[in-house]
C-alpha cells in the first residue's frame, strides 16, 4: 500500500478515467468469459469485483487488472465439466472451490518465496499452449454463434461436429455472429483510424478498445425491438441484479481431490500469464514488480473470488494494457474499476436482458483469436530445433488431448530436452590465437597449440547427467595424442560442480596420473572454488589451478611460438 503516501486528487482524477475507461471494456468481458467457464454471466461480474481490491492491497504492480480471462476460463470449464452439469448450481459450486483451492495454493507458494516457479514455464510451451488454447476457444464458441448442438472434447472431434451439423444452423443468430466478429476485427485495425480524425491518437486508440460495449449495446436494442428472441435467438435473459453473494467452498475430499491438479496447474499458468503482464508493462512505467507478492497478491485474489460466487482469476493482458494507456497511476484505478462493476451489478443486468449470447461468443473469438500465433512454429524451427518440438508438443498435445494434458507434455518434454541437450555438453579444444591471450575453438580459428598440452573448454555446468561426457571426451583426447602430458579444464563457463561431477573429476585425475599425465583448471569461477575448498580435490588434484588460461599455457608449454618466432609468453609477467 505504498501507493498512498502522497495519494493526490490530480492521481485520483487520472485513476477515475482509467477505471471508467476499464470498466466499460470489462462488463462484455466479464459476461462473455463466465459463459465460456460454463457459468451464469452474473458470475464474470462477481469475479471482477473483489479480486480488484484484494490485489489493489497486496499487488506490487501499479496497473495490473486482475479478473477473468480467456486461457482460465477454459481451464476452469476443463477441470469441472466432468463434476457437474454447466450452469447448474454444483457446477458453480465446484467453481468456487476452484478459485479457493486455487488462491490457497497461491498464497504458499507466495510464503514459500517460489516466484521463481514461472521459469519452468518456457517461453516456447507457454506460446504453443496460448495458441492451442485460443483455437480451441474460438472453435468451441462456433456452436453459439450458429446455435447448432455440435461437441466434441478435442478440436479434431469438435470441429467435425461443427462441419456435420452446418446445415442445422439458425441463420438469424449466425448473421449477428458473424457480423459481429467482422465489425470488431475492423474496429481493430480500421476504427482507430477514422476515430483519429476527429479525437488525439491516444483517445482514438481506447475508445477503439470499448468496440464490444458498442456491439453489445447495438444487437441487444436491435434484438429487443425487432423481437429477434421470438425468432430463436438465443439470449442472456435474466440476470441477478445486487452484490456478489457470500460463497464458502464444497469440503468435500472427493472433489478436493479431483480439482487439485487443475486448481495447481490454473495457478501457475495464471501466475506466468499475470507475472509476464506485469513485468512488461513495468518496465514501460520504469517500475518494478516482486514475483513473490505477485503470488500472494494473486493467492489474495481468488481467495476472495472464493468468497464472493467468483471463479479463478488472474491479470489480463488487454484490460491491463488498457489500464495503462488511460493513465493509470495506483492500483486505486483497481479499487474504482471495482466500483464500476458493482454499479453495473446493481443498476445494469436489467439492460442486458435480450443482449445475443452469439455477441458475447463474438468477442470471445476475436479476443481470443488475437492470442494465436502459429508463426512461432516457424520462429522456433529457424532458431532452435529443441523450442520447436517443445511447441509442437504443447500445442498437438492441447489440441488433441486438452489444456491440462498439453500444459504437462510441453512442460514435460521442455524438461526432457533439457536434460538431453545438458548431458550432452559441448566441450571444444582450444587454442591461443596469435599475439593475443585470448583462446578459441580450434575447428573454427586458426590457433596455436601443442602436443604436450590439451586445453579442454566445458560450455556446460557439470552434474550427473553429463559427468560422463566428460570422462569420454578426455579419454578419447589422452589416446589421440602419444605425447600428452597435460590436460587443462577451462573452466570459465562452468557454474556449478555437483558431487556427481566431483567424484568424475577425481576418477579422471587418477587414470590421468596413472598415465603419467596432469591433470589442471583454469579461471575457476568463484563460488566453484568455494565448492571444491570444502573438499579434499584440490590438495590431491595432480595438476595446478591457473588464475587465467593463458598463464596455464605459459607454464605448462613455455616454448609455445607465435609465427614471428617469439615465444607467446614473452610479455607475461613473471
Amino acid at each position: 500500500m505504498d501507493w498512498l503516501r502522497g495519494y493526490r486528487g490530480e492521481t485520483f482524477a487520472a485513476d477515475a478515467v482509467a477505471a471508467l475507461i476499464v470498466t466499460i471494456m470489462l462488463i462484455p468481458q466479464s459476461l462473455a468469459y463466465a459463459m465460456l467457464a460454463g457459468l451464469p454471466p452474473e458470475v464474470g461480474l462477481y469475479a471482477s469485483i473483489a479480486p480488484l481490491v484484494a490485489y489493489a492491497a497486496f499487488g506490487t504492480s501499479r496497473v495490473l487488472a486482475v479478473g477473468p480471462v480467456a486461457v482460465v476460463s477454459l481451464m476452469t470449464a476443463t477441470a469441472i465439466g466432468d463434476y457437474a452439469m454447466a450452469g447448474s448450481s454444483d457446477y458453480w459450486a465446484a467453481a468456487i472451490t476452484l478459485a479457493f483451492m486455487s488462491g490457497a495454493m497461491l498464497l504458499l507458494m507466495g510464503w514459500l518465496r517460489l516466484g521463481f516457479v514461472a521459469n519452468f514455464l518456457s517461453h516456447p510451451v507457454i506460446s504453443g499452449f496460448i495458441t492451442a488454447t485460443g483455437l480451441l476457444i474460438a472453435a468451441s464458441q462456433f456452436k453459439t454463434l450458429l446455435a447448432v448442438p455440435a461437441g466434441g472434447h478435442d478440436f479434431i472431434a469438435l470441429f467435425v461436429s461443427l462441419a456435420r451439423h452446418l446445415p442445422e444452423a439458425h441463420a438469424p443468430t449466425a448473421a449477428i455472429g458473424l457480423i459481429t466478429i467482422a465489425f470488431l476485427f475492423w474496429s481493430r485495425h480500421g476504427l482507430r483510424p477514422v476515430l483519429a480524425r476527429a479525437l488525439s491518437a491516444r483517445v482514438a486508440d481506447i475508445a477503439a478498445r470499448t468496440a464490444p460495449v458498442v456491439a453489445i449495446a447495438v444487437t441487444t436494442l436491435a434484438t429487443w425491438h425487432f423481437g429477434w428472441d421470438r425468432a430463436g435467438v438465443a439470449i442472456v435473459g435474466s440476470i441477478p441484479q445486487g452484490l456478489p453473494p457470500l460463497t464458502l467452498p464444497v469440503w468435500d475430499l472427493s472433489l478436493l481431490q479431483q480439482l487439485a491438479l487443475p486448481a495447481l496447474l490454473i495457478s501457475v499458468v495464471g501466475f506466468v500469464e499475470s507475472v509476464s503482464v506485469g513485468q512488461t508493462l513495468a518496465a514501460r512505467a520504469r517500475q518494478r514488480i516482486d514475483p513473490d507478492r505477485e503470488l500472494v497478491a494473486l493467492g489474495a485474489a481468488n481467495v476472495s473470488a472464493g468468497f464472493t460466487g467468483g471463479y479463478p482469476v488472474t491479470g489480463g493482458f488487454a484490460r491491463s494494457v488498457v489500464n495503462f494507456d488511460a493513465g493509470a497511476r495506483t492500483p486505486a484505478a483497481g479499487v474504482l474499476t471495482a466500483a464500476g462493476i458493482v454499479l453495473a451489478a446493481l443498476l445494469l443486468t436489467p439492460a442486458l436482458y435480450y443482449l445475443p449470447q452469439a455477441t458475447l461468443a463474438a468477442t470471445i473469438v476475436v479476443a481470443v483469436l488475437s492470442l494465436v500465433d502459429l508463426r512461432v512454429l516457424q520462429r522456433t524451427w529457424n532458431y532452435s530445433k529443441p523450442d520447436f518440438v517443445a511447441v509442437l508438443t504443447t500445442l498437438l498435445a492441447t489440441l488433441g488431448f486438452g489444456v491440462e494434458t498439453g500444459l504437462i507434455a510441453g512442460v514435460g518434454v521442455s524438461l526432457a530436452l533439457f536434460l538431453l541437450r545438458t548431458s550432452r555438453p559441448h566441450i571444444a579444444e582450444v587454442g591461443l590465437v596469435p599475439g593475443t591471450e585470448h583462446f578459441r575453438n580450434i575447428h573454427r580459428h586458426q590457433v596455436l597449440t601443442t602436443p604436450e598440452v590439451v586445453s579442454l573448454r566445458v560450455d556446460e555446468s557439470l552434474y550427473f547427467a553429463n559427468a560422463r561426457a566428460l570422462e569420454d571426451r578426455i579419454n578419447a583426447a589422452v589416446a589421440a595424442r602419444p605425447k600428452l602430458r597435460h590436460v587443462v579444464l577451462l573452466c570459465s563457463a562452468i557454474n556449478d560442480i555437483d558431487a556427481s561431477a566431483l567424484e568424475s573429476l577425481e576418477a579422471i585425475d587418477r587414470r590421468l596420473r596413472d598415465a603419467g599425465i596432469l591433470l589442471h583448471l583454469s579461471e575457476v569461477k568463484g563460488p566453484v572454488m568455494d565448492h571444491l575448498q570444502r573438499t579434499d580435490f584440490l590438495d590431491r588434484l595432480s595438476g595446478d589451478v591457473f588464475l587465467t588460461h593463458f598463464r596455464a599455457i605459459c607454464a605448462l608449454a613455455p616454448e609455445l611460438q607465435n609465427p614471428n618466432g617469439q615465444s607467446v609468453c614473452a610479455s607475461e609477467a613473471p
